[in-house]
């Protein structure tokens, strides 16, 4: 019966990464001990200041429809966070506050393809990107990147692989599965290609605010002309409260607030009230307390992994992820996770999740656990690769 479905289905590949975690808690109901380090998802629950803003909506009757662009105070309240962590003035009504970012994924998506049209992107990366394209009959056109460019797109390189249907390019700056980022130069080189190609520019900012040892710019502090993908999931820690955000040039907001209306009504009105507390003075230093965790942790991992025989050549600047070479040991990504998940109890993600290009030879560890269960990766990996 599946040859009835639409031909886009057998173009849209599993998220690896979900299969893996569904197997994993499959061990744990049998009483394995399993570390979790597949998923990108932070291990600390939501700040509780913003659990109690949630709470208090639902006392206030806060259930109702809002504005498919979101609630104003939001909009405003990240218009606000712009111009501290950044110095630069968005209107508010230049923000789309989405259904996690996804939701600003598929706006996108509806907005700039047409049938046939491709965005570059950077192989690896993360894999939803190229199948929302294929989702409105557009491709994602992957462009190899390695160790040597720091798995990032060079202006040079996406010149190199622009093609007569390319539209624009699709980065992330700290990047899904890397964690490296665009520097300001880079960022200015790719928006100007883009502009002498007479195409958009799309970067996914979601990692923001989990950088370490430098900042990530914003693409923001060079143009008003790019589309910026943000979301409350990562730095905010409110994965299950599906929500995210999409600034986008003053004259593409009419049209994306139409899509807005059909495609999804409006985001979750509790999720929007309770995220205004995101941004409170109480709340920050809950979340830069996480983000110096976080530091420790791939300051721990990450030598570590080395030492083992693990490639990775550059220390990564932000998000929470180790993309980590395996060719010591395996040139099959997908057999070495099953391995280490079904005999040693560790979770990892193969690099086939995110691309093609040198997908085999490459694992994400995602260190979204404490620091005890880090060490206690390492004892493991360390039996397992003796």
């Amino acid at each position: 019966m599946s040859t009835l479905f639409a031909d886009r289905i057998k173009d849209i590949e599993p998220f690896r990464v979900v299969e893996i975690l569904d197997r994993a808690k499959q061990l744990q109901a049998q009483g394995r001990d399993i570390i979790h380090l597949e998923v990108g998802e932070p291990d600390f629950e939501t700040a509780d200041p913003i659990i109690k803003a949630g709470l208090a909506s639902l006392a206030r009757g806060e259930t109702h429809y809002s504005q498919a662009a979101g609630i104003p105070p939001l909009r405003q309240a990240i218009s606000d966070y712009y111009q501290q962590q950044h110095s630069v003035d968005i209107a508010p009504e230049r923000i789309m506050v989405t259904s996690g970012a996804s939701g600003a994924l598929l706006l996108i998506a509806a907005l700039l393809i047409n049938p046939g049209d491709g965005m570059l992107m950077t192989d690896p990366g993360y894999p939803c990107n190229r199948h929302f394209l294929r989702l409105v009959e557009g491709e994602g056109q992957l462009v190899p990147v390695g160790p040597e460019d720091r798995f990032q797109l060079s202006a040079s390189k996406a010149g190199q692989h622009w093609q007569d249907n390319t539209i624009g390019i699709m980065v992330a700056s700290p990047a899904n599965p890397t964690g490296e980022i665009l520097t300001r130069e880079q960022l200015n080189d790719l928006f100007q290609l883009c502009q002498k190609k007479q195409g958009h520019l799309v970067v996914d900012e979601i990692y923001h605010g989990l950088c370490y040892d430098e900042a990530a710019p914003s693409i923001l502090e060079i143009t008003d002309q790019a589309f910026v993908i943000n979301s409350f999931s990562k730095y905010f820690g409110m994965t299950g409260w599906r929500l995210g955000w999409l600034v986008a040039p003053e004259h593409a907001i009419p049209d994306l607030e139409k899509l807005a209306q059909n495609l999804f009504i409006s985001s979750t009105t509790i999720s929007q009230h309770a995220a205004l507390a995101a941004f409170e003075p109480e709340t920050s230093i809950i979340l830069d307390q996480r983000r110096g965790e976080f530091a420790k942790r791939r300051d721990l991992l990450l030598p570590a992994l080395q030492k083992l025989g693990f490639d990775i050549p550059h220390k990564p600047a932000g998000a929470f992820y180790l993309y980590a070479g395996i060719q010591k040991f395996s040139n099959n990504s997908s057999e070495f996770c099953l391995k280490l998940l079904e005999e040693h109890g560790i979770a990892i993600t193969p690099g086939t999740d995110f691309g093609r290009y040198l997908a085999e030879e490459h694992v994400r560890f995602a260190y979204t656990a404490s620091l005890e269960r880090l060490e206690e990766t390492v004892k493991r990996l360390e039996l397992a690769l003796g």
